[in-house]
């Protein structure tokens, strides 16, 4: 399961990682305003709750600590003390889930909201647990600072994990889909499992068996709580920004009536490749769209209304129910039945 990144530019995020990126590159000596140099952000902006940034701003960052640190350690001890109370209602969320599947899924599901660097998936195998980062070889914004992103994310999932566990948990292997660094001993020092090098892609394996385990401030009202407050801002953030954002609002505001991507582009005064193109470059699509709409409307049908899942499905623009029952399981892992007996 993955989700795909919010936009490069799009400045939503509180600057919690910024913050602790710095504050490790001061412990070495390197001033706050170097640290922050071409980011458009201030010293005094980074400890202000009100600021929000860009995945953008905190490249910039991570580029001048690649420049400006002498320590090859810098990515680990940010991960190391980026931990999941810096993450608002996100970190609360998995703090309280009730298994550690679920931390895993919801880690995934809720990722758009924790300035994310990187896309993330996991995979449930019948003896492991796999975290993977598909884009983690692509060399943009440049394989220095890509790098940067992997040996910091890969320490966060540690030491999240530890956070949510209550003690630690560490991996059982860590995979590189690059070369051995000089400091590759540094690794398993912060990671505290064996790592490997020159792999197909970069993974993090943990045992299968912890899947089952509660967190230890796992709470059910409280998780359900946090969630909705989750997707919430999750729903927020997707119809606020950028073109994908207008078409989104456009399709909320006639549901069971969705217009066509022709008259989408019509209305937003674009050709339909244009507005193609444009969707492409924010990585969604005109389908893509529809389909989120759909779920949207379908969850909240079914969680506010008696109506049928029939007369929901005719709504939604489905021709035969049975379709319906199999979009809504693929939207939420859930039967429309199970999804409304929670």
């Amino acid at each position: 399961m993955s989700r795909k990144l919010p936009l490069f530019n799009e400045r939503i995020y509180a600057p919690y990682k910024i913050a602790a990126l710095v504050e490790v590159l001061a412990e070495q000596g390197i001033a706050p305003a170097d640290s922050l140099k071409g980011s458009g952000i201030t010293e005094d902006q980074i400890n202000d709750a009100t600021t929000l940034t860009s995945v953008r701003q905190y490249a910039t960052v991570c580029g001048n600590a690649v420049s400006l640190s002498k320590d090859p350690a810098t990515p680990f001890k940010t991960g190391a003390r980026l931990h999941l109370s810096a993450y608002g209602m996100y970190g609360y969320a998995l703090m309280s889930c009730l298994s550690l599947r679920d931390y895993f899924r919801l880690g995934v599901k809720y990722h758009a909201l924790a300035t994310p660097t990187l896309t993330i998936e996991w995979q449930e195998y019948e003896d492991r647990a796999v975290w993977t980062f598909p884009d983690a070889s692509t060399p943009s914004p440049s394989r220095e600072i890509k790098q940067f992103w992997i040996e910091q994310q890969f320490t966060q999932h540690v030491t999240h994990l530890q956070d949510v566990f209550g003690q630690s948990c560490p991996p059982t292997k860590a995979c590189f889909s690059y070369p051995a660094p000089a400091y590759a001993h540094l690794y398993p020092d912060y990671l505290g499992c064996p790592c490997v090098f020159d792999h197909p892609q970069c993974e993090l394996h943990y045992d299968s068996a912890i899947l089952d385990q509660k967190p230890h401030l796992a709470h059910r009202l409280t998780a359900t709580v946090l969630q909705e407050t989750c997707e919430r801002l999750i729903g927020q953030a997707k119809v606020s920004a950028g073109i994908a954002g207008e078409v989104y609002q456009m399709m909320m505001q006639t549901p069971g009536e969705f217009p066509s991507m022709e008259a989408v582009a019509e209305h937003l005064h674009m050709t339909t490749r244009s507005l193609r193109r444009k969707l492409q470059m924010e990585d969604t699509s005109f389908a893509a769209i529809v389909d989120d709409v759909r779920c949207s409307l379908a969850v909240e049908y079914l969680k506010t209304t008696v109506m049928s899942t029939d007369d929901i499905a005719l709504l939604l623009g489905f021709s035969e129910p049975t379709n319906f029952r199999r979009a809504f399981k693929r939207w939420t892992g859930k039967t429309t039945k199970e999804y409304r007996q929670g």
